[in-house]
């Protein structure tokens, strides 16, 4: 049999890969901590749980569910986004739901990019961005996140050429893997930049309620005049531990959003009517409030923990105010996968190698902040007994 050509360009997915290390090490007798993939190990709060039960014993929930998401689940993405960020959605315009926002990413990518097209896409950045950028045809234009700049994007960078050639450009803020975070004047600034060179602008927000030190991360739409030249994706996993349910939103430009769905209506059939109506509870109910502010409170100690810890070491870490990752520098000799591979080997803890997202990242690894308390003290003491920087 003879592969699509278009795939050779494609690496293979970062965290399929991880998963594969893990399970070799695994059979190998390793007792393995993974600080790699960032899927949380908190529990989906009960509310949501117990609404998914009741609504999964309703008969009309078993039926093919609209392609754009049902009313109830449209509706409160837009009640949510009134009462978050003082923006306006017409849930019947601007708001589609999506199988989780990483299938809504790619698909938008495929709905503008014809081949030849330039994407704009951060660097170091989320894979999923490049590689269906490159699945589609289109030309990858690196957008640099320097750290002299805590990660923004710099824009500054972006050649008059690559601004007039791009189609879109994806920001994702607060950030992975660096977890940097954004005000609304960088935000102005990326509109801006969008409305003057005709570009798609996309805000990955999937870590917007993970948030410390009282930083709350602004949305994209809030900025005037940006539902003109910009989209925004959202998703449940992370505020509500949802990541096995996969819930997510798209919202923004209408024009942009009806261009999804025609690849969405060809593609998939959409997401469980039961799964849609406990994610409206999430996101309305007055327990999510609490829910949130409960796991920012974990999130938070982690980090402190990972942050003091490598500090002791010698490592000259920022301390994020966004996301559930810590994004450091790898000790002097070590590319960033001979750092992970020692560090698997050494003390079977698997982190991310930095250059698995891009040129950029290449220096630094890594740490995800969702396992167990005493799992992660356990991880940081066996990296103390093995590496110093």
């Amino acid at each position: 049999m003879r592969r699509a050509r278009r795939i050779e360009k494609v690496p293979p997915y970062l965290f399929a890969e991880m998963d594969r290390k893990r399970r070799e090490a695994v059979a190998r007798g390793v007792d393995v901590i993974s600080l790699g993939i960032g899927d949380p190990d908190l529990p989906t709060p009960d509310f949501i749980v117990d609404r998914l039960v009741h609504e999964a014993r309703d008969p009309a929930t078993h039926h093919y569910p609209p392609y754009e998401g049902t009313v109830v689940f449209r509706q409160a993405v837009a009640t949510y986004y009134g009462r978050r960020f003082g923006v306006d959605l017409d849930p019947d315009r601007e708001v589609m739901a999506l199988i989780g926002s990483k299938e809504g990413l790619a698909h938008l990518i495929w709905a503008f990019v014809d081949p030849g097209d330039a994407v704009l896409v951060p660097d170091p950045g989320y894979p999923v961005y490049g590689t269906h950028a490159l699945l589609a045809g289109g030309t990858v234009v690196p957008l640099p996140l320097r750290p002299e700049l805590d990660f923004l994007a710099d824009l500054e960078a972006v050649t008059a050429e690559d601004r007039h050639r791009a189609k879109m450009m994806f920001l994702c803020y607060p950030n992975n893997p660096t977890a940097g975070t954004a005000d609304i004047g960088f935000f102005r600034r990326a509109v801006e930049f969008a409305r003057d060179s005709d570009t798609l602008l996309v805000n990955d927000s999937a870590y917007v309620e993970v948030t410390f030190d009282n930083y709350e991360a602004p949305s994209v739409l809030q900025v005037r005049g940006a539902k003109d030249v910009a989209v925004e994706f959202g998703s449940l996993s992370k505020p509500f531990n949802m990541t096995g349910w996969r819930l997510g939103y798209a919202v923004g430009n209408p024009e942009a959003i009806s261009a999804l769905g025609i690849i969405k209506t060809n593609t998939d059939s959409g997401q469980f009517e039961a799964i849609q109506r406990a994610g409206a509870e999430a996101l309305t109910s007055p327990a999510a409030r609490e829910a949130i502010r409960r796991m920012r409170g974990i999130y938070q100690r982690r980090r402190d923990v990972a942050v003091e810890t490598l500090t002791r070491l010698g490592c000259p870490v920022r301390r994020p105010r966004g996301s559930f990752y810590v994004w450091a520098p790898v000790p002097a000799g070590y590319t960033s996968a001979a750092f992970a591979a020692h560090v698997l080997e050494a003390a079977g803890v698997i982190i991310t190698p930095g250059s698995a997202y891009g040129a950029r990242g290449e220096g630094y690894f890594r740490i995800s902040l969702t396992v167990p308390d005493a799992r992660l003290d356990e991880a940081f003491r066996r990296l103390a007994a093995c590496v110093t920087w």
